[in-house]
């Protein structure tokens, strides 16, 4: 998306008419230039059809222009092109021999009796086609018109604002998608649709890519091969202008599909030497007359790590030679250097083993990195790597299979997680190639469209603008009357996934259905979230239902459904261990949950689009037990009780507190202070099949209570609130509420204890105070931030589990192993601690690894003018080594914690101080925790916070 909008919808007096009353202005294209020009010349022309009703005529000898025309060529192979730049008529200054640039601009008296020109001039072949898609992009055609079924909006008046607006080089080389884990949906798709991964289906890819401003694809090859499942499918992709390469464990341009049918001895070069050179021979011989990057290396048979009875230095060795062998086919084959000739040395898993412990190849081969599969860095080049003539690249993912838990259905991972790791990456030189796994490629429609377009031009995005993206991405398919309310939909969804992957509900305790109301807190904004996307759905006009429902409602419905069955299975289990008839509830939820789930898959494979889309949301994603996908959904266990009239009765339970009476014969008090407020509830729950009334006394004026009598037939909410100006200064005051069983004449006393200090007052009070045994902030809440001249903590809005991150930029600012003040970016947090003396301090940070050499994952922790405490985030195993355990845990969890603790004498003031160690550290939530945390996933809410 260029940021100047060059279209306009209305006549503009002066300016260059696409259409106007009922009139398109011709296209003209040479049939000298790509192939590929011509092909997306053809697209223009029916985009401009399909946005203004009229069809321009395509015209390929310029003798034949004779009205104001679009023209449409590339540097040297367009002869008019050519011409108006030898004339001085197109502005081409910064466009030759550049990679991929286009020119869009207003020319006038371009040719004899052509009075004005619109003129989309490219530096190459994609350079051209780029620019002609910009035309149809700002015109109103969505890159995913085919793929989300997006219509277009009808213009009858389409003006080219005139000027010259220019695109540079993008900011990364090689930027594209792998199709990949394709089975059971995509694969199922594709063959019902199309027989198989053939050219006619490759061609709908082809198009999304270049839309999308990419062009790079490493093709699906679970079960199939790019060039044997149909002989044109490379001829097609190099016409279209599509790079095609293969994935990290399938060299020379020969995809797994070809071993699998070929196969002739074991996947072993140290003893089948001789039939795998000839194997990867043709690999390279019948690919090199199109536009590759070629694999090189080798892993083992079916992406594995390399087998045999070799040792590791062994296997350095033999890599080493597998690679110089590989260099010499591509020479002898292409007829080429092999330097000449682009390639990717893939870092991925073990094989970043090796490159760690000495093994090397040639300069002029790009060093491909990889994320750890969950989105998270690995490594990104040092100094000396970015001086190599073949530069670095990322392979990223937004799909997987494998451990701890594959995932391959919606969207987990957010926009602004995307934009933190690959901006790091492009800071960090990592800039010649980016490919994304994409898996099926639906349903991940704007995370890979921003992967894509960051690629394309990261200067165009910052920690800022990424919530304005997701607007500007929503406007672009269903319009601006709700982009806001539909961009809310996808972030929170793909924040609730990017906090807990859905396949990883049951692997984990959720949310807390006992502390904090967290659980009650998420299902309301479920609800509320899901309510906000069938409301727009109803109101939206019928043509853009498909693309909203595909977009937008189910992955946010889905993702919700699933969500909330998985916490109304934990809290099915907690209410059966409390003997509350409740659970039975929760547990007839449970199925219905899981049978709306299947309904809604339904819907997607068989109503939407006329059943468009069958089997694309084939993947299962209920019932994991370990990293595979089950073999069908699962209805999860669940707690339930039997009831009986005899069981009839009052059972209690408070917030707080998973103790319930009368299991349990005596409950905590339920806890109150004057700064948080908060309303508290009490639990009456029937134990048995037969209602009960109830009555609730109070015995001091200051508690109050949202009903006094009442009829339970399964459970009801008795919440508790304070009067204030009624409760006498103390740190702690008592009183009681007397519940009454009249079907059973039982009572139950719980005990509601208010703390209301002197001081400090709560007008008073300036930053957190500790309550309840914790003190809860925010990283973006602090009282003071101190800069260096490097360095600064800077907020990344909305990052994170919950409400934002802290960072430091710039994201390449030297590590500060002994932080002070003269060489560390600090951010200060005013607490008020109550309870003095030992205490911990969690910082939770993102699950980010320690991916620069020689730095760690470090930040300093002091109090006042104390000792800086240097913590890490990574955790080891016993011997010191690299805990694989302490990895999982963190990208299941979505977090690292990095523990400090301190001794603090006095109650009172104090200065929390957060010092950067590691510049790529990302602060998300800091927990002091004096005694008083329990347990919950996100960590207790945030604490009160005096303005004073």
């Amino acid at each position: 998306m260029l940021n100047e909008k060059a279209i306009a919808f209305r006549y503009l007096e002066g300016h260059f008419p696409l259409a106007y009353k009922g009139i398109a202005a011709d296209i003209y294209v040479s049939q000298d230039d790509y192939d590929g020009v011509v092909r997306a010349a053809k697209d223009l022309q029916q985009d401009i059809n399909k946005v203004a009703q009229i069809k321009p005529h395509l015209i390929h000898h310029e003798e034949e222009l004779t009205n104001n025309s679009v023209i449409i060529g590339t540097i040297g192979k367009s002869g008019l092109i050519d011409k108006l730049i030898e004339d001085g008529k197109l502005d081409a200054s910064e466009l030759s021999g550049k990679w991929e640039s286009f020119v869009l601009q207003t020319v006038t008296n371009p040719l004899p009796g052509i009075a004005e020109a619109l003129v989309i001039a490219g530096s190459d072949k994609r350079g051209t086609i780029y620019g002609i898609y910009e035309i149809a992009e700002q015109i109103g055609v969505s890159p995913w018109h085919y793929w989300a079924d997006v219509p277009v909006s009808k213009h009858s008046e389409l003006m080219f604002r005139n000027g010259i607006y220019k695109q540079g080089e993008p900011s990364v080389k090689y930027r594209g998608i792998f199709l990949n884990d394709e089975g059971p949906s995509l694969m199922a798709w594709v063959r019902e649709n199309f027989g198989d991964f053939k050219h006619n289906f490759y061609e709908h890819v082809f198009e999304l890519l270049l839309r999308l401003k990419a062009n790079y694809l490493w093709p699906a090859m679970w079960d199939n091969t790019f060039y044997e499942d149909d002989e044109l499918n490379p001829a097609v992709a190099d016409m279209y202008g599509i790079v095609i390469s293969t994935s990290h464990h399938e060299p020379m341009q020969r995809p797994h599909g070809d071993w699998k049918k070929h196969k002739k001895g074991p996947w072993d070069y140290s003893v089948n030497e001789e039939v795998l050179y000839k194997f990867w021979e043709e690999g390279i011989r019948r690919s090199a007359s199109y536009e590759n990057i070629i694999s090189l290396g080798m892993r083992g048979d079916g992406d594995e790590a390399m087998g045999g009875q070799l040792t590791f230095q062994e296997k350095i060795e033999l890599l080493q030679r597998i690679v110089q062998d590989q260099r010499h086919i591509i020479s002898e084959q292409s007829k080429r250097e092999a330097s000449d000739v682009p390639q990717l040395w893939a870092l991925y898993k073990e094989v970043q083993d090796y490159y760690e412990n000495g093994m090397r190849v040639a300069d002029d081969i790009t060093l491909l990195w990889s994320d750890d599969n969950h989105g998270n860095l690995r490594r990104v080049p040092t100094a000396d790597e970015r001086s190599r003539s073949g530069g670095a690249g990322i392979y990223y993912h937004l799909d997987y299979v494998g451990g701890p838990r594959s995932y391959k259905w919606v969207n987990s991972v957010p926009l602004e997680k995307i934009w933190e790791q690959m901006h790091k990456a492009y800071e960090y030189g990592a800039d010649r190639i980016w490919v994304v796994n994409v898996g099926d490629l639906k349903p991940v429609e704007c995370q890979l469209e921003f992967f894509l377009r960051l690629g394309w031009n990261i200067n165009d995005f910052n920690k800022n603008n990424i919530e304005e993206f997701s607007v500007r991405w929503a406007e672009q398919q269903f319009g601006a009357a709700y982009a806001k309310e539909t961009a809310l939909i996808i972030n929170r969804y793909s924040k609730w996934n990017g906090r807990l992957k859905p396949e990883l509900l049951n692997a984990v305790p959720l949310f807390s259905s006992v502390h904090y109301k967290e659980a009650d807190n998420v299902l309301n904004e479920l609800h509320e979230t899901v309510a906000l996307a069938e409301q727009i759905y109803e109101e939206l006009d019928e043509s853009l239902k498909d693309s909203f429902f595909q977009l937008a409602l189910y992955p946010a419905k889905a993702s919700a459904q699933v969500l909330e069955m998985y916490i109304r299975v934990e809290r099915s289990k907690l209410y059966a261990a409390q003997g509350r008839a409740s659970a039975n509830a929760e547990a007839r939820l449970v199925k219905q949950l899981f049978e709306a789930d299947a309904k809604l898959t339904y819907a997607y494979n068989h109503e939407l689009g006329g059943g468009k889309w069958n089997h694309m949301m084939d993947q299962l994603h209920i019932g994991y037990t370990y990293w595979q996908q089950p073999e069908e959904h699962i209805l999860p266990e669940t707690g339930t009780i039997a009831l009986t009239k005899e069981n009839s009765g009052m059972g209690v339970a408070i917030e707080g507190s998973e103790l319930a009476w009368p299991r349990d014969p005596q409950l905590p008090p339920l806890l109150f202070n004057n700064y948080t407020r908060e309303t508290r509830y009490i639990d009456l729950f029937n134990r048995g099949s037969e209602a009960f009334p109830f009555s609730a006394t109070a015995d001091e004026p200051w508690i109050m209570m949202s009903m006094t009598e009442g009829s339970v037939n399964a459970q009801e909410r008795l919440w508790i609130d304070i009067d204030w100006t009624k409760v006498p200064e103390s740190d702690k005051i008592c009183g009681t509420v007397t519940l009454i069983d009249m079907l059973n004449r039982k009572a139950f006393t719980v005990m509601i204890c208010a703390c209301n200090p002197a001081a400090p007052s709560r007008e008073a009070l300036s930053g957190f105070i500790e309550t309840d045994g914790y003190i809860s902030i925010e990283a973006e809440h602090y009282s003071a931030s101190k800069e260096t001249a490097e360095a600064s903590w800077q907020v990344i809005p909305n990052y994170g589990r919950t409400l934002s991150s802290m960072g430091i930029f710039p994201v390449t600012a030297s590590s500060t192993p002994e932080p002070a003040i003269d060489n560390s970016p600090c951010l200060e947090y005013e607490v008020y601690l109550v309870t003095p003396g030992e205490l911990k301090v969690d910082a939770l940070i993102a699950p980010t690894i320690d991916f620069i050499p020689g730095k760690g994952l470090r930040l300093g922790v002091s109090f006042d003018d104390g000792p800086v405490h240097v913590v890490t985030a990574i955790g080891l195993a016993q011997d010191g080594s690299y805990s694989e355990q302490d990895w999982e845990q963190s990208v299941i969890l979505n977090i690292r914690t990095a523990e400090s603790r301190h001794i603090v004498s006095e109650a009172g003031y104090h200065t929390l101080k957060i010092w950067m160690v590691d510049p790529i550290v990302i602060l998300q939530k800091i927990i002091i925790d004096t005694g008083g945390v329990k347990p919950s996933y996100l960590g207790p809410p945030e604490s009160y916070r005096g303005n004073k």
